[in-house]
């Protein structure tokens, strides 16, 4: 099987009201509006936010969070505070040594904003650390 492109797909229970958080209070850019829902960018992703469709089953059953990399998670959290985001949860450098803060979406889905600190393990170029390498 060959993915040719993916998108994470939103049926929000109230499409205006998740229109406005995802793009004037969280401010990702539009990729494309196609009058029945809007393509948001998020880095190497994409978020539909679909305003048909039944919202009602559409996450019923999903247990899990939109993990969202940005460069400075101070820097993010002070921004979206900026614009009256609720943070659900401030920023904080996790066991495993990211730095994470947490905000919920109006559909109560939890989105996770991370900053990979230089020190990271996921920073390491590990290019050169494969021991079959000729």
């Amino acid at each position: 099987m060959e993915v040719l492109a993916s998108r994470f797909l939103l049926r929000p229970a109230d499409y205006q009201r998740s229109l406005q958080f995802y793009r004037d209070e969280i401010g990702l850019a539009i990729a494309r509006d196609y009058g029945a829902g809007m393509v948001f960018y998020a880095g190497q992703s994409l978020i539909e936010l679909a305003g048909h469709g039944n919202p009602e089953h559409a996450g019923a059953n999903f247990s899990g969070a939109l993990w969202l990399q940005v460069r400075d998670v101070a820097a993010t959290q002070a921004e979206l505070e900026q614009r009256g985001v609720a943070i659900a949860r401030p920023w904080r450098r996790e066991p495993w040594g990211l730095r994470e803060m947490h905000v919920t979406d109006p559909d109560g889905l939890t989105l996770i904003f991370v900053e990979v600190p230089d020190d990271h393990p996921l920073r390491r170029d590990t290019r050169g650390d494969n021991p079959q390498k000729p």
